[in-house]
């Protein structure tokens, strides 16, 4: 179970709540990070979670502009001598700068919605990835054959808001075009964020999350996939994606109790399992009323 953290105290609370794993970085080479990981932090940050037993991934899922490539040599030296697990990518002049300048670092996969098929996840297996972060638009039977056909690891988004659109630029405007019809922006409160409101879909609320990498609109429902965990394990899904983007840390500590909870039991005794109610009533304790928790596109159900 992985899960992004914005510190280091932040890390280990959540690896406390049940995490196996979790991803930091930084804005220059990642996006939507829930904060930064500096370079002088990162080694022990990633020592911490090896003293708890968990693994450290770094997140480089960014798309590299020209005058930029130069900081992946140096940065990627420094965290193959880190001692982080993977990397996350998605642009291939990350992979190149690997094999030239961090060979030993293990590579997984994320071109966010363009991880829809078996022959692109091994295109990049054969370049050396290990996982392939799989788009949130599949569903159960397209993850399963996925997984089968791939022969890699497989990761899967199984709770939080998903990202449904990507600007470099620190604006709106692009987006509002891109809609082709009438929308506007609004803010909720004083400490509440900015959102998007289309005039057809005057009810949901699109959140806007902006980071020095541009603006991402995000789903204005999350993503709950805890009573489907027997099923994803079963399709062979290795790593199970917990997004914390936008949500108070007592929430994401009330999600990874509850899936740690679920998966401790399932393993125990597969045939004997049987989901708590207790698991998801914890969640929605804290959930916000304006956003409903659904299967995403697991049993074809749009998440927006």
């Amino acid at each position: 179970m992985l899960i992004s953290a914005a510190s280091h105290e932040q890390a280990e609370k959540y690896i406390e709540a049940g995490a196996t794993a979790i991803l930091v970085g930084e804005s220059r080479f990642g996006m939507r990070q829930p904060g930064e990981i500096t370079s002088d932090q990162l080694k022990g940050v990633v020592a911490a979670a090896h003293r708890l037993g968990a693994k450290a991934y770094v997140n480089m899922n960014k798309l590299f502009r020209n005058d930029e490539l130069e900081w992946l040599p140096e940065y990627l030296k420094h965290v193959q001598a880190s001692g982080a697990d993977a990397i996350v990518f998605g642009d291939p002049a990350v992979l190149m700068n690997v094999r030239q300048h961090a060979p030993e670092l293990t590579l997984f996969w994320n071109a966010e919605m363009t991880g829809t098929n078996s022959s692109a996840a091994s295109y990049w297996g054969r370049r050396g990835a290990i996982r392939a972060v799989v788009a949130r638009e599949l569903n159960e039977e397209e993850i399963a054959d996925l997984k089968q056909k791939a022969s890699m690891e497989i990761q899967i988004q199984v709770h939080g808001m998903t990202n449904i659109y990507h600007s470099h630029r620190n604006l709106l405007q692009s987006y509002l075009e891109h809609l082709g019809r009438e929308a506007t922006l609004i803010r909720k409160g004083a400490d509440k964020g900015l959102f998007l409101v289309e005039a057809e879909r005057p009810d949901e609320k699109f959140p806007v999350y902006e980071d020095e990498n541009g603006t991402h609109v995000m789903s204005p429902d999350d993503i709950c996939l805890l009573e489907a965990l027997p099923e994803l394990i079963q399709s062979g899904v290795d790593s199970l994606y917990i997004e914390p983007l936008l949500k108070s840390e007592e929430y994401n500590v009330t999600v990874l109790r509850s899936y740690r909870q679920a998966l401790d039991l399932w393993k125990q005794n597969p045939d004997g399992y049987r989901f708590e109610q207790k698991w998801l009533a914890d969640i929605r304790k804290l959930q916000n009323p304006d956003r409903e928790l659904g299967f995403g596109f697991l049993y074809k159900e749009q998440v927006y």
